[in-house]
């Protein structure tokens, strides 16, 4: 094989490891774009439902409800623009929340509701943690209204 042959085939063979290098990086990118396009859409799937630390599979939150105490997690301002009926304002955003939680019995039953959905979801998860059992994150005050059948009063 001559000089000229051994180049031909040297470059050859770099054209073929930057095509396999090219192919791979594509097939990295979408693979990577799918990834972040699915945890995208399970983020904001995560946002509007509701979870629930502890309920019988057959109960439904209205009827939960008239068992539980309602606590609604938005600031004083928003609970007193409208709020479920009967349902304690116990600020998250507050740095307070957890000694104000704490005070509550462990084994009572709670929905949890906000303006959206973030913060009940938020204080679900610090209540489960403080050894609250049977605590329902409702979502917003929209879908927690609809699901308990409580209307929403001001004041």
């Amino acid at each position: 094989m001559g000089i000229r042959e051994a180049i031909h085939t040297q470059n050859s063979s770099n054209e073929r490891e930057v095509e396999v290098t090219t192919k791979m990086n594509r097939v990295v990118g979408v693979a990577a774009a799918a990834v972040l396009a699915t945890g995208a859409l399970l983020s904001l799937t995560a946002c509007g439902t509701n979870s629930t630390a502890q309920s019988a599979p057959t109960t439904s939150t209205s009827q939960q409800a008239a068992n539980a105490v309602v606590l609604d997690v938005r600031t004083p301002a928003e609970y007193s623009s409208g709020h479920l009926e009967g349902a304690q304002n116990v600020d998250f955003s507050s740095s307070n929340f957890r000694n104000s939680v704490s005070t509550l019995p462990k084994s009572g039953s709670y929905i949890v509701y906000c303006r959206s959905g973030n913060r009940s979801a938020a204080a679900t998860g610090v209540m489960q943690e403080l050894g609250f059992t049977n605590v329902t994150d409702a979502g917003g005050m929209e879908a927690a209204a609809q699901e308990t059948g409580l209307p929403v009063v001001t004041g």
